[in-house]
């Protein structure tokens, strides 16, 4: 009798030893799964970040070419009103003293 109890003992024992192992198991699983959405999460947020960055680095840029244009614009525009007179003198001479070339 007594070796009858020791091995229910030892049967016992394993069997804890098996529902032990599984439910480690199980909270390993539940751990990564756990990790994974964190990481997820983290990597969405840091990526909305970095849209967020990037498109105002584009829209300082835009804004940046767009003075950059006008300004240059501006300049061109001056240039026309004080240079007009002599502007309009030299097409209207281009065209009226035309001398035509041949082409090869």
């Amino acid at each position: 009798m007594n070796s009858a109890g020791i091995q229910t003992l030892l049967d016992a024992e394993r069997e804890a030893s098996k529902i032990v192992q599984k439910d480690r198991t199980k909270r390993v699983r539940e751990a990564r799964d756990e990790a994974k959405k964190e990481i997820e999460a983290y990597r969405a947020d840091k990526e909305a970040e970095y849209k967020e960055f990037e498109a105002q680095g584009n829209k300082a840029a835009e804004e940046e070419a767009n003075k950059e244009a006008d300004e240059k614009i501006s300049e061109i525009q001056e240039a026309g009103k004080k240079h007009r007179d002599e502007i309009i003198k030299n097409l209207l001479s281009a065209v009226s003293h035309a001398h035509p070339t041949p082409v090869s």
